[in-house]
């Protein structure tokens, strides 16, 4: 099949390809195709000329061994999707790679005409294992797979804890990592959102709506992680309500933010409640609102801690991820909802955790009682409360416990 592989801008899906056509065309045969140069895309926009030009790099229809093509963001032109269906529908020994910034887009575009011929593969910004491999940071790498032995209620990982400050505050992007200098990292986050402005909004909203949708995001970032409100974001941003619908959709889909809906179990609730928006990268959203302050001086330091366990989630393939709160207003910060199975997992930012910290868990277990386990992750406790039955975890590996 076609492997499609979709993520945001500078995550690193070109460098990807790249090493992928490096490492399978050492012994094989294939060609690597960069579609933002127009030039190369008339080489391939149709059956014959994509066949005309691959030949021209040694495919034979004939052959036996597999021919690779790597095509890099291919989802700027509408009508390519067929091209490919013709090509899987009728060489059978070519395997395409190809990689694309909008699932929006794409999904448009392959639904229908790729339809059983491709896979898709995500690919986010670094996860925290991933951040401190590009930080080459060996000491930290070890404490990391070896932070499950550690039990307590007032466990201390100072080098841990340093780099998840500084992770919660300028994110995963692999050139911020790689770069030690604060101003500079702020600058590469400025040009990331040019990028997206300029190739991925400018592609779905004409130029005067850019500033409106500008402020949206805005507003979205000062409230990352709390419910929103489709009429008071239009009233905000001055667009009708159905404008903020359609675009909170671009801004998921071209991967700016990610929504967390209420869980019920009847399902038609959660599409009409109101959902919880969350920045896929948090130094995207810090730069939003400029603010890079350590997390010890800031009021939002719960909410990127909340923002960050929800990403460590989504990077590792967990979805189905709801909250939940009753009518007593009592919450739970993320529900994994496996259908048959919901596994409550509460978010605490703090040095000590009190008894009203689980008054959320407790209140789902009593209205769930076929519930058989809560998580509470915090970065100082990792142990199990047997009293209430309720395992604290530590950050550093929380998609292990899915």
């Amino acid at each position: 099949k076609t492997a499609i592989i979709l993520g945001p801008r500078q995550v690193g899906k070109t460098t990807l390809l790249k090493q992928l056509h490096a490492a399978i065309c050492k012994n094989n045969k294939g060609v690597f195709i960069d579609l933002d140069i127009i030039s190369n895309y008339e080489k391939v926009a149709g059956y014959e000329s994509f066949i005309n030009t691959i030949s021209l790099e040694g495919y034979s229809k004939n052959d036996k061994n597999l021919f690779y093509v790597f095509l890099d963001e291919f989802q700027r032109y509408p009508g390519f999707s067929r091209v490919l269906k013709n090509i899987y529908d009728n060489n059978g020994n070519i395997k395409i790679y190809a990689t694309g910034s909008s699932s929006l887009k794409i999904k448009d575009q392959i639904q229908e005409s790729l339809a059983g011929r491709k896979n898709i593969h995500y690919l986010f910004p670094l996860d925290f294992e991933e951040f401190i491999v590009f930080k080459d940071n060996k000491t930290a790498l070890k404490h990391l797979n070896n932070v499950e032995k550690l039990k307590g209620d007032k466990i201390d990982t100072p080098l841990l804890t340093a780099l998840l400050e500084e992770f919660m505050v300028y994110g995963g992007y692999p050139e911020v990592v790689l770069n030690k200098n604060k101003n500079e990292k702020i600058e590469i986050l400025n040009s990331i959102f040019d990028l997206y402005i300029k190739f991925d909004l400018v592609e779905y909203l004409n130029i005067n709506k850019i500033l409106k949708v500008k402020r949206l995001i805005e507003v979205l970032s000062v409230n990352h992680g709390q419910k929103i409100k489709y009429e008071e974001l239009s009233r905000i941003c001055a667009l009708k309500e159905f404008e903020v619908r359609n675009y909170l959709k671009v801004l998921k889909e071209t991967f700016l933010i990610s929504e967390v809906r209420p869980f019920f179990t009847n399902k038609n609730k959660e599409i009409v409640k109101i959902p919880k928006i969350y920045f896929l990268d948090p130094g995207v959203r810090n730069y939003f609102i400029n603010n890079f302050a350590e997390t010890g001086i800031r009021a939002d330091s719960g909410f990127l801690f909340e923002g960050f366990v929800l990403n460590e989630f989504l990077k590792s393939g967990t979805r189905n991820i709801k909250y939940w709160q009753d009518k007593n207003k009592r919450e739970v910060d993320f529900i994994i909802d496996n259908v048959s199975k919901q596994i409550p997992v509460e978010v605490k930012f703090k040095t000590r955790i009190k008894q009203n910290d689980l008054a959320g868990l407790k209140a789902f277990f009593k209205q769930y009682p076929e519930t058989t386990k809560g998580y509470l992750v915090n970065p100082f406790s990792q142990y199990y409360n047997k009293q209430f039955n309720i395992d604290y975890l530590l950050p550093y590996r929380v998609s292990n416990l899915i």
